[in-house]
């Protein structure tokens, strides 16, 4: 005679999801659940710890290794400290509520081992279980579970604590029952298919940065006439019809008269002088000052300086002339730093003698002025500027600061 045995429930991780697809879920997922379901990238690179982990975790790494590139010695490796960084600010709420980590994508190699009925009629929420040791892999958002991976293994050295983690919920987007060249597939379309931002764009995005908050100063500053109207030129919610803040250039459809971006390389500049080229596309924090130089004293030197600047340049920014264009005022900025108080190069001049100085520059768009300068022209005469701030910022600057020069007597039609 046999006993029967028991009807075995199925152990294993469960979560509470919702489906999207047959074959897709998205929920969030507890912290520690997610470094338990998904072993840390890093140390699975490791090959001599790796000889002495479990066999779950060596097959996890084998099946990582066929969906997911490299961090050792990549800039995706180098960026986990300063990407754990940033959350453990988000999470200790040194960042407000402005901080954001996007959901990360798992692919599960297999099956779930249950999928529960609808805890809600018609609503697609249900449960699923994922098995002991199935491998669960991150093909996108890999850098944010090693970062989270390495907080959790020293909270103390982010300033965080392991209640304060214990807390957090991960959203998530969950792939099941994909072949290996499917999950591969959806790494390719995550990290090409879309088109990246740029650089300095994204800069001029970034609230936290030195530069873009001193060029929002600027623009709720200045109040100019446009159109027969006074208006404030700003870049605020709701937005305005002058400064354009969602892309790189304008076109001759936009009613914008500058970009948030070119705003802020004139910031960069003014702050740093020429060195300001190089941060017109890296973020700019207290740390990269000027020595001696806070930021309250940045903005209070810098408003009025290039508020006054834009105020009296603006008819040319009204009629589209090259004043508008990156590299002209990445060199009008070099040419403004000469009128702070922190310039250590150069001959200090001030505000008044800083606009005496541009008052005779031509700024229309011709190729007798800057061809050659902030511009190329082809064979009609058509000027091209897309060789940027850090290409021709400092031969504009030149050509400012030097009247009597070849770029300097052309840029003022002498």
């Amino acid at each position: 005679m046999t006993i029967a045995m028991p009807t075995a429930a199925v152990e294993g991780v469960q979560l509470t999801v919702t489906a999207f697809r047959p074959d897709a879920v998205i929920g969030t997922i507890g912290l520690p659940t997610l470094l338990q379901l998904v072993p840390s990238p890093k140390a699975e690179e490791d090959k001599r710890a790796l000889k002495y982990a479990s066999g779950s975790v060596r097959r996890h790494a084998e099946v990582r290794a066929l969906v997911q590139r490299m961090l050792k010695s990549t800039q995706k490796g180098r960026n986990v400290s300063a990407y754990a960084s940033y959350i453990a600010s988000g999470v200790s709420g040194g960042h407000g509520a402005a901080w954001s980590t996007p959901p990360i994508t798992l692919w599960l190699d297999g099956q779930p081992g249950a999928v529960g009925d609808e805890l809600v009629a018609s609503s697609g929420i249900c449960r699923i279980t994922v098995l002991p040791g199935s491998p669960v892999v991150a093909i996108d958002g890999e850098t944010q579970v090693t970062a989270w991976h390495e907080l959790y293994d020293a909270p103390e050295r982010f300033g965080v604590t392991f209640e304060q983690l214990g807390r957090i919920r991960v959203p998530f987007e969950l792939y099941f029952g994909l072949s290996v060249q499917d999950a591969r597939q959806i790494f390719y379309d995550r990290n090409v298919e879309g088109v990246p931002v740029a650089k300095n764009l994204a800069m001029s995005m970034d609230q936290r940065d030195i530069g873009t908050q001193i060029a929002h100063r600027i623009a709720e500053t200045v109040k100019v006439e446009h159109d027969g109207k006074v208006v404030p030129l700003t870049k605020l919610v709701p937005l305005t019809k002058l400064v354009q803040n969602r892309k790189r250039q304008l076109t001759k459809a936009d009613p914008e008269v500058v970009t948030l971006s070119a705003l802020r390389v004139l910031v960069v500049t003014t702050l740093h002088g020429r060195a300001g080229l190089n941060l017109s596309s890296s973020t700019v924090h207290d740390a990269d000052l000027p020595d001696s130089v806070d930021t309250e004293q940045a903005e209070r030197e810098l408003v009025p300086l290039l508020s006054q600047l834009i105020a009296g340049l603006f008819p040319h920014f009204a009629a589209r002339d090259a004043v508008s264009a990156p590299a002209v005022l990445a060199g009008i900025g070099i040419a403004a730093h000469q009128a702070t108080s922190w310039a250590a190069t150069g001959t200090w001049m001030g505000p008044d003698e800083l606009v005496r100085l541009l008052e005779p520059v031509r700024f229309e768009r011709e190729a007798r002025y800057w061809d050659g300068v902030a511009a190329s022209a082809n064979a009609s005469g058509t000027l091209n500027f897309g060789g940027g701030a850090k290409d021709s910022g400092g031969r504009v600057a030149d050509a400012i600061l030097g009247p009597d020069t070849d770029h300097g007597r052309r840029v003022r039609g002498w």
